[in-house]
């Protein structure tokens, strides 16, 4: 037997996974590895052994879906760095029947740049096992698996967003699908060859469920009315700017453009249906027609349905999280989100091949007319977060934590993403709060581990100064921007990373990476010690306080005080945390005016003068990384707690002080007041904050305004305000095995939940009965209980 099992060993004594394959090799269509947007499918027909149980192992670039006898099995694989792919592996022992089995998989290398996949040259290996015997494999012992190249997906396409690679169209024929639903079928087989052995990655987390979901109710319908005009055509950059920076093909090579296309037509709804949909439900479309479905919640998966067209119809699925004017706008997110599909009479199974985000569904045809039935969209999403329970006697309270929730599981599959949608992005600084609530609902920090590992294997980062972090990974950055300072955040995060799981080898080995970061940042050291005229895009937050980060960015500087004293802590070397107290002195002394802490400095004829620019946002990070506090700036303070939050909008107080984002200013604040005890003010402003985003989209947002992504992932951070500040787990030490309650004077009449960990589940419930708080709690076997009375009630456990 030919093991390609790897064990990886790093500089720091590192070991990493045991992952790899019998004998498969990986294997890919004779010089066509480089290929942009080659859709390709491989398939074996093996004899299934009795009663002995049956994996099917899968490692792919860029991405595959495969299935068993026909039959839906999997997507993948989970995202590994550059150099390294991770292996799946699929139990299909209940998918199989007696005698010949057929297992297909395609595969799409789009070989260009994202901020989602990586530019790495197709392949696939694959095999299936039972029992230590090889049944079939790509190359290897077995069955041999054999190719065909899938010309139904149009290669020469648009790209879906910058952020993304090529979006889909289709052109079907009747039996399009029969290569991977049929034993025996004749197909056209392409001659491949065996690629250079890869370095293979356990996939550590789970395995989603693929549940599919149907819409809830009918929206609208109506005609479409041609020759509408545009005053200004929306052509995204991910169409007008390729080349060397980013992969694609450009626009007059392109087969077919459905966004322009479909730009030039008015909707006009003929009928308000608003009436619950059925699964009995067949939607007839004739030709410059549309209907509008509602899925009841922002959801993430594979769209699809049974089409039988009664003549050669173009049906275009479009979509969105939001109703814009009543109807679905495509391009508003910035995103192609369309997938077309033309096909002659005959009846289709679709479903599209990669995942998209949507509340609402549009489909539109064309031409020709067609019957719809049997819609669904096959959720792509973590399922490890319903052991994880919160009710609280307030069900606004309640529909917050769902709504967390939905979004976590959306942004958790195997990284932590910023959005599922326009970029499925592995985002620094988004990283750090979402990893809190991902071990809050799972109980387990798997995918912060995947996460992490992505970033410790690769020997650089290429387009990007050496030294530095990019600033979402896996990506690649061909125009060689990257955010200084969110790779201060990647620190910061590393220091509770190693507080949740007590993982010395991650973080030993990424000390070199963490050390050369410092060392990077020294070039850019003022006189003061400041970080001055940092590089590239200097980001804060999706406010105005982005325009003040140059020369002297005071938030940058406070971040980075506090990653050199995370470091410090980290690897115990007291001068950076010395460097970090000696930064914060300075910070107080240049960006306190007297009132409110001050954005920036800038350099004039040498000399560094601080502006009267004053975000939110940075009273937010003077007080998180402990630049100031309740008694050092009592007043700040005061005017923080009393005058700004959600109602602010409304007050306009302090019109001088640009107002802070979702995105991070408010869940900073929700932060600092956690921090001084202030939970019913962190209860109310978390519902004024986000219950209206719970409401329409039943996720939580990038912004405080529908303008952007309506699902990200940072803001399923509620969901750990709620278990902290409204049930009182107030810290969970896995490490030291302690759990620490807090309770608090607040308005519900009583709250339960239960939080996983490694160890079993802890339970808390507490309820007011009289004039004092009883409660009851269960922890894992070894774990102490201790507790802080906030409340000024007597507590009482039963």
């Amino acid at each position: 037997m030919t093991s390609l099992v790897v064990t990886l060993s790093i500089a720091a004594g590192l070991t990493i996974g045991n992952a790899g394959f019998s004998s498969a090799k990986p294997i890919w269509p004779d010089g066509r590895a480089d290929e942009k947007n080659l859709f390709v499918g491989f398939r074996a027909v093996f004899e299934a052994p009795e009663g002995e149980r049956v994996f099917v192992r899968v490692a792919a670039s860029s991405l595959y879906r495969a299935f068993m006898n026909g039959e839906f099995l999997g997507h993948g694989p989970a995202r590994g760095p550059h150099g390294y792919f991770r292996v799946d592996e699929w139990d299909v022992t209940g998918s199989l029947v007696p005698g010949e089995n057929l297992v297909a998989i395609e595969v799409a290398g789009y070989n260009v740049n994202s901020f989602y996949l990586l530019d790495q040259p197709a392949f696939v290996q694959a095999e299936v096992v039972a029992e230590g015997r090889v049944l079939a494999s790509t190359a290897g012992e077995g069955v041999q698996f054999s190719a065909t190249i899938l010309k139904e997906r149009v290669q020469k396409v648009q790209r879906y967003s910058f952020q993304r690679p090529f979006s889909e169209v289709y052109r079907l024929s009747p039996d399009h699908d029969r290569w991977r639903e049929e034993k025996s079928v004749p197909f056209e087989v392409a001659e491949c060859s065996v690629l250079p052995e890869k370095n293979l990655l356990p996939r550590r987390v789970p395995y989603p469920r693929f549940s599919t979901l149907q819409p809830v109710s009918h929206v609208s319908s109506g005609k479409l009315t041609p020759g509408a005009k545009v005053k200004r055509l929306w052509k995204d950059r991910s169409l007008t700017g390729i080349g060397p920076q980013l992969g694609g093909f450009l626009e007059e090579e392109l087969d077919v453009i459905p966004s322009i296309e479909v730009q030039h037509f008015n909707s006009v709804p003929d009928s308000e249906l608003n009436q619950p949909y059925s699964r009995e439900t067949k939607l007839k479309l004739s030709k410059n027609t549309y209907h509008i479905l509602d899925f009841g919640t922002n959801l993430t998966g594979f769209v699809g349905a049974t089409i039988t067209c009664r003549a050669k119809t173009r049906l275009l699925f479009t979509f969105d999280e939001i109703l814009t004017k009543n109807d679905v706008d495509f391009k508003r997110l910035g995103c192609v989100n369309i997938v077309s599909y033309e096909m002659p009479k005959g009846t289709y199974a679709v479903e599209s091949f990669e995942p998209y985000t949507l509340r609402y569904l549009k489909l539109i045809v064309l031409d020709g007319e067609c019957e719809v039935e049997k819609i669904y969209l096959r959720e792509y999403v973590n399922p490890d977060v319903w052991e994880a329970h919160f009710a609280a006697s307030d069900d606004r309270l309640n529909r917050l934590f769902a709504a967390a929730r939905e979004t976590f599981r959306q942004n958790a599959v195997d990284i932590f993403m910023d959005c599922p949608s326009r970029e499925r992005a592995g985002w620094l600084c988004d990283s750090f709060f979402t990893s809190r609530v991902a071990y809050d609902l799972s109980g387990d920090a798997d995918v912060e581990t995947n996460f992490f590992e992505n970033f410790l294997l690769p020997d650089k980062f290429a387009h990007i100064p050496q030294d530095m972090l990019p600033m979402c990974y896996p990506a690649d950055h061909y125009d060689g921007v990257f955010i200084p300072n969110w790779a201060l955040w990647f620190v910061v995060q590393l220091e509770e990373y190693l507080a949740r799981t007590g993982d010395h080898q991650i973080v030993e080995g990424l000390k070199p990476k963490v050390m050369n970061l410092f060392e990077y940042f020294k070039s850019f050291k003022n006189e003061d010690g400041l970080l001055e005229k940092l590089e590239s895009w200097v980001f804060v937050e999706w406010s105005n306080a982005n325009k003040f980060v140059q020369d002297v960015n005071y938030p940058t500087n406070m971040l980075y005080a506090a990653a050199l004293d995370a470091a410090g802590r980290i690897y115990d070397l007291t001068e950076l945390s010395a460097e970090a107290e000696k930064l914060r002195a300075t910070i107080r002394e240049q960006s306190f005016d007297g009132k409110f802490f001050v954005d920036n400095a800038v350099r004039k004829d040498g000399r560094l003068q601080v502006t009267s620019n004053r975000s939110e946002v940075c009273q937010y990070f003077a007080f998180f990384f402990d630049i100031a506090t309740p008694e050092s700036h009592g007043e700040l303070w005061r005017v923080l707690c009393e005058d700004f939050g959600p109602q602010r909008k409304e007050t306009k107080t302090f019109r001088e002080v640009h107002m802070a984002n979702a995105f991070v200013g408010n869940v900073l604040r929700l932060e600092i007041l956690s921090r001084y005890g202030r939970c019913q003010q962190i209860l109310d402003e978390s519902i004024g904050y986000n219950l209206y985003m719970a409401e329409r989209t039943g996720t939580l947002w990038e912004n405080d305004g529908d303008y952007a992504s309506c699902n990200h992932g940072f803001a399923s951070h509620v969901a750990h305000m709620l278990y902290r500040d409204v049930l009182g787990v107030q810290r969970i030490d896995p490490v030291n095995e302690v759990v620490r309650l807090r309770f608090s004077d607040l308005a519900p009449d009583w709250c339960e939940g239960r939080v996983p960990t490694q160890g079993g589940a802890i339970y808390l419930r507490w309820w007011k009965e009289g004039e004092g708080i009883h409660y009851s709690v269960s922890v894992p076997a070894g774990y102490a209980v201790e507790i802080d009375n906030l409340s000024g009630k007597q507590l009482t456990r039963r």
